[in-house]
């Protein structure tokens, strides 16, 4: 291979966001070459994601994001450009329905509804008794804050009980993250997008201000007016290497996350039948996994700690995080039992200061940013593809996205997104949920 390669566009990362950026940029005729250091699309933390698709978000920026990429989440096969749904295997959908619990801890939910009926988002108002009917045996026992498993009072119920919820019916998950991933690499390669796997950046020079390609592990320089840093848990690392942190009042930092795969109580075919579960008041969201499992994941309330690490180096066994998890939802499930091995996953977060993205240019023209993450934007990757697309467009025409943020027409919903709301200069946000949830 030659030592010099050109392209107009380097995709830095190959996970959902990643090839999703990647096939929108060749879609708009740049020559883009997308590099990972994985050996195939999706084997980063996107392979180990939740891969939760819903709409309810903290903030209406956020919701209005979400809503439009569930869009395509429901239409996989017409996102990818497939002629006929059969000419790939294709990632699933599993429109389970996702059901919010309304607590004290999330304000009866009253500004998530705010936000969805402004969008004209479907939602039902569920009472407990709906609730128990659709989840047999839940229960709606408070136990609130949610506490750990050497808390005393860990597993006591205290005063009162959940008494509703709500239920948003454009929910569910993707059975395989990984392969929505390669499902998009194939749509970026058919619109001329090439990969290279196994590589690894080292280098992202600039000169005279403007970055100038990259440089990889084995010495091959490419060089491309246009650089996108979608690295996951690495976007850190990958900034620094561009110089390009000096603005940054948002910044990103690897945090790791443990899920407990714990099989359903004996009788339940949750699989089957159930639904993705946010429930603030142990702190625990849920789902369906394969094999009739339940899935369970924290919430990031206050006693759970924040374990920050450098991405390279960080423990992938499983602690006692994954236990409370499962315990905290066995409050919840009854016949809910741990494994003697715990299963799931163990793996990173990419996190701001506010829990919400950054798409975002940088202070290096041509350096552009798809990252933080912060556990909750899979379901966003078809629309962050077109937005980073849209506004790369908008800068290199030379437009000033810093003094005028780039104004974003959603594709399936009547909204325009102010970009300002996901910049590296912004505030933070006061209306986030500070969480896993955005």
């Amino acid at each position: 291979m030659s030592k010099n390669l050109t392209a107009d566009a380097i995709v830095i990362g190959a996970g959902i966001i990643g090839t999703a950026i990647a096939l929108e940029l060749s879609k708009a005729g740049r020559m883009t070459l997308c590099v990972d250091r994985a050996p195939k699309a999706g084997y980063g933390s996107t392979s180990s994601s939740c891969a939760i698709i819903r709409v309810h978000y903290s903030t209406l920026e956020g919701t209005a994001f979400a809503f439009d990429a569930y869009h395509d989440w429901e239409d996989w096969s017409g996102y990818l450009g497939l002629k006929r749904p059969t000419d790939i295997e294709a990632a699933r959908f599993h429109k389970t329905g996702c059901l919010v619990m309304k607590t004290e801890g999330n304000g009866y939910l009253n500004n998530v509804i705010e936000n969805v009926r402004a969008l004209s988002i479907p939602f039902e108002e569920w009472s407990k008794d709906k609730i128990t009917e659709r989840l047999p045996g839940y229960d709606l026992r408070c136990y609130a804050p949610a506490k750990r498993i050497e808390d005393p009072a860990f597993g006591e119920p205290g005063v009162g009980q959940v008494t509703g919820g709500v239920f948003f019916p454009t929910a569910g998950y993707i059975n395989d993250p990984q392969l929505a991933s390669q499902n998009v690499q194939a749509a970026a390669e058919a619109a001329g997008c090439s990969f290279l796997f196994n590589r690894e950046v080292v280098q992202i020079p600039s000169t005279g201000g403007r970055v100038t390609g990259v440089l990889l592990d084995d010495g091959l320089e490419i060089e491309a007016p246009v650089v996108v840093n979608v690295a996951g848990p690495h976007s850190s690392k990958v900034n620094e290497l561009a110089g390009a942190v000096s603005d940054m009042r948002i910044t990103t930092r690897a945090l790791r996350q443990e899920v407990a795969h714990v099989p359903a109580p004996e009788g339940l075919d949750f699989e089957g039948s159930g639904l993705v579960v946010s429930d603030n008041d142990i702190g625990v969201y849920c789902r369906p996994e394969t094999g009739n499992y339940v899935l369970a994941g924290s919430e990031d309330p206050p006693c759970d700690p924040h374990d920050w690490v450098d991405p390279d180096e960080f423990n992938r066994d499983f602690s006692d995080q994954a236990t409370t998890q499962a315990l905290r939802l066995a409050q919840r499930m009854g016949g809910l039992k741990l494994p003697n091995r715990m299963r799931g996953v163990v793996d990173l977060y990419d996190v701001t200061e506010d829990w919400l993205p950054i798409y975002d240019r940088s202070a290096i023209d041509g350096f552009y940013m798809a990252c933080g993450s912060s556990g909750n934007q899979f379901k966003n990757a078809p629309g962050a593809g077109r937005l980073m697309a849209d506004l790369i467009d908008y800068c290199e025409s030379g437009r000033d996205h810093d003094r005028e943020p780039f104004q974003f027409k959603l594709t399936h919903i009547d909204f325009d997104l102010d970009t300002a709301s996901m910049s590296r200069r912004r505030e933070i946000n006061p209306d986030s949920s500070f969480s896993v949830l955005g």
